[in-house]
């Protein structure tokens, strides 16, 4: 039996069936399967978002590097959305230290290429399975100034610890000037007209220096007395 599909083009049932989501959980699962088989002999790591746009003379790129470096040294892997920009950088500061790189890659219309500086590599077309993977193997995040997916990451992270649907684990916001307005705007609208309380401005916090990151969050595992979160 042939259909036409939405250019007009003739295709057999079976190829239709392949292109319906019934079809998809199959290459969802497989998403799953590789990402879950990869990282859970990742140990102890740490997630780092941040733009794909900024180059390396830029100070967040340096920082983000920086901050890369002394996560591993402390014995975290490091794990990036594994593109250019701060995810480079990520990636190449725990190389550099001798950790372990680790880069999820996102397959987009316009072509994603991985960075160069990553040990291990996962590739995904879907965000979410994506973003599972960020969340279930990191003991904190790591939230470089960035764009839309950089937001979206944070903002996940701090609905699930809101809610109670993980346990609270650092969340490190690196760049007082660059989140600064973002905050202010919460805290003069969000917070002051009811959708938030001031504890939920207790699930972050905003420093300056790739130090103040790795004290943040060892100081946070030192009172919990382990790295486990999960």
């Amino acid at each position: 039996m042939v259909k036409k599909n939405s250019c007009g083009k003739g295709m057999t049932v079976g190829d239709d069936f392949t292109r319906e989501d019934t079809w998809r959980i199959f290459r969802i699962m497989a998403e799953f399967v590789e990402g879950f088989e990869t990282l859970s002999q990742v140990g102890a790591a740490v997630s780092i978002f941040g733009s794909s746009c900024l180059k390396p003379e830029n100070e967040y790129y340096k920082k983000a590097e920086r901050t890369a470096f002394l996560l591993a040294k402390e014995g975290y892997a490091v794990i990036t959305g594994g593109g250019p920009g701060i995810m480079e950088a990520a990636n190449k500061g725990a190389q550099a230290a001798g950790g372990r790189s680790i880069g999820l890659n996102i397959q987009l219309p316009m072509e994603q290429e991985p960075n160069p500086y990553i040990d291990t590599l996962i590739e995904f077309h879907y965000f979410f399975c994506r973003k599972v993977m960020f969340v279930k193997y990191a003991k904190a995040f790591v939230i470089m100034p960035g764009g839309y997916g950089t937001m979206d990451e944070l903002f996940e992270s701090l609905t699930l610890i809101q809610t109670c649907r993980i346990k609270r684990f650092p969340v490190v916001l690196l760049g007082k000037a660059y989140w600064g307005g973002l905050i202010d705007w919460m805290k003069n609208s969000v917070l002051e007209k009811g959708c938030i309380s001031q504890e939920d401005f207790d699930i972050f916090s905003v420093v300056d220096e790739p130090e103040e990151v790795v004290r943040s969050i060892r100081d946070f595992y030192k009172k919990c007395g382990k790295k486990n979160k999960k």
